[in-house]
């Protein structure tokens, strides 16, 4: 927290309203713009729950440290228009900004299946932060998303999936036949390719669904949010993967901020640093949020009678078996896709990790 608050006062240098003497960037343009505030209108895939309030949060502190000139009104996931619908709202101005999961984003541009988790992909945030500022993803994912007429600013953590379902999950054998709700792209694939019947459904259309029975099994966020959400009411189990591994298959989730580029460019150099920065604190505070929600939230499930059951390592291994070749071929789908995914694959495969084994891509090559 600490470090927390540090970067929160060098940020209001930055915008400000730091000490005086201090290169400031909220007075000059509010003198130029006589006093007028910018306000975005900006919506979030969570469509209620600890996610929601913390991106509500966030939002609400923007206009003080601008000293009034950006401001950020927040809606919640269909408030304006449907999860699947944000990309299309924002290049068309019916929105200026939006929060996503990341994933999201794959309708339009292929690649961004690889700019956020993928099955057995890189496993925690601080990876895919390496993956981004470091090994060049920032810059590729903003070349695809001006092509889009829109600005990736940068990544949101969260936090992993976790399953819930009406029928105990003991080893992914237990899939098999299941009718599961997943986000679509490569974890559906996986998944069906191990039994199940995958269906696609926004996070807001997941408690009626399992209400209704229309599905058995569904794939979403992490405990808090979920909690929040119902799942508990329609759902009797929680699957996770082994002890320090909450996801079987994707311990890490990526949300992200993006802007219409007209909104973008109409702001002043300095405020756009600012935007970026601020991403940065967001995603920090997001994430570390959502997890203390979660502790809270763990005790509620099992108050309500959850069961939690955990695969094994084993089953870890069997699924990267599926993954792999997956992997690879949706990597060779497009340019963009080979490209971000030889990143990660070296990453995965060096000694800073060793996810990946020159045995298990054995045969497999990427068409770059």
């Amino acid at each position: 927290m600490k470090q927390l608050n540090t970067r929160r006062q060098a940020l209001r240098k930055i915008a400000g309203v730091g000490a005086a003497g201090a290169a400031t960037l909220a007075a000059p343009h509010i003198a130029s713009a006589q006093g007028q505030t910018t306000t975005w209108k900006i919506q979030s895939s969570w469509p209620g729950g600890a996610g929601l309030q913390i991106f509500k949060d966030w939002c609400a502190t923007i206009e003080e440290k601008t000293g009034g000139e950006l401001a950020f009104q927040a809606f919640g996931a269909n408030d304006v228009v449907g999860d699947f619908q944000l990309f299309d709202a924002v290049k068309n101005g019916v929105l200026d900004a939006v929060n996503p999961f990341t994933i999201y984003a794959q309708g339009i541009i292929p690649a961004a299946t690889f700019l956020t988790s993928y099955p057995l992909g890189m496993r925690n945030p601080h990876e895919w932060d390496v993956f981004y500022y470091s090994l060049g993803g920032l810059e590729i994912a903003r070349e695809l998303y001006a092509a889009q007429n829109m600005m990736f600013v940068g990544p949101v953590h969260h936090g992993p999936n976790i399953i819930h379902s009406k029928v105990p999950i003991r080893s992914i054998d237990d899939f098999r036949g299941r009718k599961m709700r997943l986000p679509g792209g490569m974890v559906a694939e996986v998944f069906t390719e191990i039994g199940a019947e995958t269906t696609v459904l926004p996070g807001s259309e997941i408690f009626p669904a399992l209400e209704k029975g229309t599905i058995d099994v569904a794939d979403y966020v992490g405990p808090a949010v979920n909690y929040s959400l119902g799942f508990s009411q329609v759902t009797k189990y929680i699957s996770m993967g082994p002890p320090g591994f909450m996801s079987l298959y994707q311990p890490v989730d990526l949300m992200d901020i993006t802007v219409g580029m007209d909104a973008w460019n109409a702001l002043s150099p300095q405020m756009r640093q600012f935007v970026e920065m601020e991403t940065h604190v967001y995603s920090d505070m997001h994430h570390a949020a959502i997890q203390k929600a979660d502790q809270d939230a763990w005790a509620k499930f099992e108050a309500d009678g959850t069961e939690i059951t955990r695969l094994s390592q084993d089953d870890v291994e069997l699924m990267t078996e599926v993954a792999v070749p997956i992997w690879f071929n949706y990597a060779n789908r497009d340019k963009d896709s080979a490209r971000i995914f030889k990143i990660q694959l070296d990453y995965m495969m060096s000694g800073s990790l060793g996810y990946v084994t020159p045995e298990q891509i054995e045969g497999l090559e990427l068409d770059l």
